[in-house]
């Protein structure tokens, strides 16, 4: 396929179809998928890249599915299991307040044995502990697990979730929608239709999500594609995504044996074309912990407009291999986005500005 129709394309802001985002992801003239997604993100961003303060609470890496990606999970009584209790979730959300972070994310196993009220009693916690907290928790499989547990709906499960506390969802989860890929992958989570129909019912609860892909394991170029067409598809009707992250393949530890994950080039042109494909999802993330901050870094020419966060104390890409640090501090990730050559500015949880940084350092 001529890159020059979608180059023309994206400029008269025309939405590409599945074929033409296949064509990009088999190309091999990686430095013009690049610059094709760095025109549209400029078009929607300028030189700005947003970054957070916020830090990770990863409450337990007890969990009743046995996911082949995942190095993180234990069995219940498996050496190197934990469960935090209140206390020790209340002291992380106190000192991710006095570090002066706006956000805690909050993910964790599905527990086998914890109540619906446990989770309640969390959010409820980390409130009282940092009351300006942005409080951004729970996957939607761990959303579908509580509803199991509690024999409740999950639009009920959800409303008692944001009385409690839970102000948006991070996306994760999702790892890639083809049920070929996933039955190798994750049998026991839910399916990609449950995770976007779950997605769709927390939309609608007015809450705002992430939406992530795990890719570069056993899952081919189309399915890729596919999994953004759906991703797209359901942005088209609630709006609620409001960023895309890419998570590659981390392949320490983990029961995919001989399956290494994507390199640079391929993930360099997968984050290229999520921001060309995905034209009504407002924000591509280059989430460092998994990138490494470097590659992180080289991904702003490449459609790229926001970094995360902070972070401090990540614990399930770290299991499978990431050799990223544990945090970055608000001066590194500044000092980070400036040497690319574009303006830092700091955000919300919901994308608002809450200081830009000028000039170079």
């Amino acid at each position: 396929m001529d890159l020059s129709e979608m180059v023309a394309k994206v400029e008269d802001g025309i939405r590409l179809n599945e074929a033409e985002a296949l064509s990009l992801l088999q190309s091999s003239d990686l430095l013009a998928v690049g610059e094709l997604a760095a025109k549209a993100n400029r078009r929607l961003h300028g030189d700005k890249v947003y970054f957070n303060l916020n830090r990770h609470i990863n409450y337990t890496n007890l969990c009743v599915n046995n996911c082949a990606f995942c190095a993180f999970r234990r069995e219940k009584g498996e050496a190197g299991g934990y469960a935090l209790t209140l206390e020790e979730v209340a002291v992380r959300a106190a000192e991710a307040a006095a570090a002066g972070a706006t956000e805690v994310h909050v993910v964790g196993g599905l527990h086998p044995d914890l109540p619906l009220d446990f989770y309640e009693r969390m959010l409820r916690t980390i409130r009282d502990a940092g009351p300006r907290l942005h409080i951004k928790a729970f996957t939607a499989v761990e959303l579908q697990h509580f509803a199991a547990i509690s024999d409740r709906p999950l639009d009920e499960v959800i409303d008692r979730l944001q009385t409690a506390g839970l102000q948006s969802l991070p996306g994760g989860g999702a790892e890639v929608f083809a049920e070929r890929a996933r039955r190798q992958l994750c049998p026991e989570k839910i399916s990609g239709a449950r995770w976007l129909k779950t997605m769709r019912t927390v939309h609608r609860a007015g809450l705002r999500s992430n939406a992530t892909m795990l890719f570069g394991h056993l899952e081919t170029l189309e399915e890729r594609v596919d999994h953004l067409t759906r991703l797209r598809s359901l942005q088209d009707e609630t709006g609620g995504f409001q960023a895309f992250v890419a998570l590659p393949f981390q392949d320490v530890g983990t029961r995919l044996k001989g399956v290494r994950g994507p390199g640079g080039v391929d993930i360099l042109k997968t984050l290229a074309v999520a921001r060309l494909f995905l034209d009504n999802i407002p924000h591509i993330k280059a989430y460092w912990v998994m990138l490494g901050v470097k590659l992180a870094q080289v991904a702003l020419a490449f459609g790229v407009n926001d970094l995360d966060g902070t972070v401090v104390e990540e614990q399930i890409g770290h299991q499978a291999g990431a050799a990223s640090p544990q945090a970055l501090s608000r001066r590194g990730l500044v000092r980070l986005i400036h040497r690319a050559g574009r303006t830092p500015v700091e955000r919300d949880s919901l994308y608002r500005e809450l200081k830009r940084e000028r000039g170079g350092c």
